[in-house]
């Protein structure tokens, strides 16, 4: 929770991958708010009170996955809510012309995207944005596997990735009050 809450306030883009993480975390206690405090929660050095709020949180979000139908796939309503906002703002940057930088990004990064949409079978019912995080979560996954990436795979989420990264900083200072679009 805490550095949920740490991510949602420096690094949306990043806050969204980790909640992806934990969703796949949780699925692997089968939502199971016991397991998770006896298996999971139970490793981490924590003071009384802070274990007692990540259980709690966890317990939270395992009610949550059930009551939206996510125990076996998908993302809870929340992080799609985020997800979503973060698509608007994405859009808004693209129209404004006191965001060139943005919009240079995502045209360096347009080709992969339309790459990983072709490949990803899910044509133009994916939106872009999501398409982005799920190339960098497919990758996040390969690494914890120890599995190789092939140079196309790390060209394409370098340049997704800077993309992401000037998104996150436009919602940052958007949430401030100082983007200017």
């Amino acid at each position: 929770m805490k550095i949920a809450k740490e991510l949602k306030d420096t690094n949306v883009c990043e806050y969204l991958l980790y909640m992806w993480q934990l969703e796949d975390t949780l699925r692997a206690y089968d939502c199971d708010a016991d397991r998770l405090r006896d298996e999971y929660v139970a490793r981490f050095d924590l003071s009384e009170a802070d274990r007692r709020a990540e259980e709690q949180w966890m317990a939270d979000l395992c009610r949550m996955m059930r009551e939206e139908g996510r125990t076996e796939s998908g993302h809870l309503f929340m992080n799609q809510g985020t997800l979503l906002l973060l698509t608007d703002l994405h859009l808004e940057l693209l129209k404004s012309p006191k965001q060139p930088f943005y919009s240079a990004a995502y045209y360096k990064a347009l080709p992969f995207i339309v790459e990983l949409r072709a490949r990803s079978g899910h044509g133009e019912e994916t939106p872009e944005l999501e398409n982005c995080f799920e190339a960098l979560y497919g990758v996040m996954l390969l690494r914890l596997q120890q599995k190789t990436i092939s140079k196309e795979t790390k060209e394409a989420v370098t340049h997704i990735s800077h993309l992401l990264a000037l998104l996150a900083d436009a919602w940052r200072k958007e949430q401030e009050g100082e983007l200017e679009l």
